[in-house]
């Protein structure tokens, strides 16, 4: 009983942490479970393949409530969105595929260095301002989004969107990690989207994305049901409260707790890994 209530604790946890940076909770639930199985007896259950699988059942739920609270404010950028699922979720199938194939050690090792690297991309110098990004190329795909009384014009190269959406899509499918954690820094950085806007519409693709990536591992036998039953009640509420606690912060406090939480995971997870 101690473990159904643990898990329905770190549901919650993970939804509302992943919920306000746009992660879809599974970048707080996979390292949280890697932790738990080389250190409580009872979750020795909690392989890769297994937390993978979990984590992504679980992020469905996250990210439908998620989107939910997003779309009723108008946050969401539902254009882009589809675009990033139609590159996301073939990338998806693939990584859910290919994760049968790794050890606990190894599966920990890359986590950490993945998240690593994307903090490190928040060290990127911006060129000017994020508002006012704007790719005139051949295939841009130019937006239009107003929060409050701010508009904000970016625009960004199809091609390239659906690339980064495919590769997201692999390492969500193969690290169970929503995709959220790549492509909020890669909407904010190289398309110009406003941190806010990119949480939104990250939580939306990670809804379609969640769905088709778990279906996968699903099918491989990689999901333990007794357990998933306790993390999605967690989820659900976290995944709300989340996306209000977000629109009360600035996109400055948005990125920051983003970078905070990459850091503090990834330095775990390496030591995990090399241990």
């Amino acid at each position: 009983m101690t473990v159904i209530f643990l898990c329905v604790f770190i549901g919650l946890l993970s939804a509302f942490m992943g919920s306000i940076v746009g992660f879809g909770g599974g970048v707080i639930l996979v390292p949280i479970l890697l932790i738990l199985h080389s250190t409580v007896d009872a979750f020795e259950w909690a392989t890769p393949n297994t937390i993978v699988g979990i984590s992504l059942i679980i992020m469905i739920f996250t990210a439908m409530s998620s989107t939910y609270t997003y779309g009723k404010r108008g946050r969401i950028d539902i254009k882009s969105g589809f675009l990033f699922v139609a590159g996301s979720i073939p990338g998806g199938i693939f990584g859910a595929w290919a994760n049968q194939f790794v050890t606990t050690d190894l599966f920990s090792l890359f986590l950490g260095l993945f998240m690593l690297a994307i903090f490190s991309m928040f060290f990127i110098k911006k060129d000017g301002d994020i508002r006012k990004s704007s790719y005139t190329g051949k295939f841009a795909l130019y937006r239009e989004k107003k929060i409050g009384m701010e508009d904000f014009h970016y625009s960004y190269s199809v091609i390239a969107a659906i690339l980064v959406s495919f590769s997201v899509g692999s390492l969500s499918g193969f690290f169970g990690i929503g995709g959220g954690s790549l492509m909020v820094p890669v909407m904010i950085l190289l398309f110009g989207f406003p941190a806010h806007i990119a949480t939104a519409t990250s939580m939306f693709m990670i809804l379609f994305l969640s769905i088709s990536s778990s279906s996968t591992h699903i099918f491989l036998g990689h999901v333990e049901w007794q357990y998933v039953w306790a993390f999605i009640p967690g989820a659900w509420f976290g995944g709300i409260l989340g996306a209000r606690v977000n629109q009360m912060m600035s996109s400055k406090a948005v990125e920051f707790m983003l970078r905070t939480i990459l850091f503090l995971i990834a330095l775990r997870l390496i030591w995990q890994g090399l241990g």
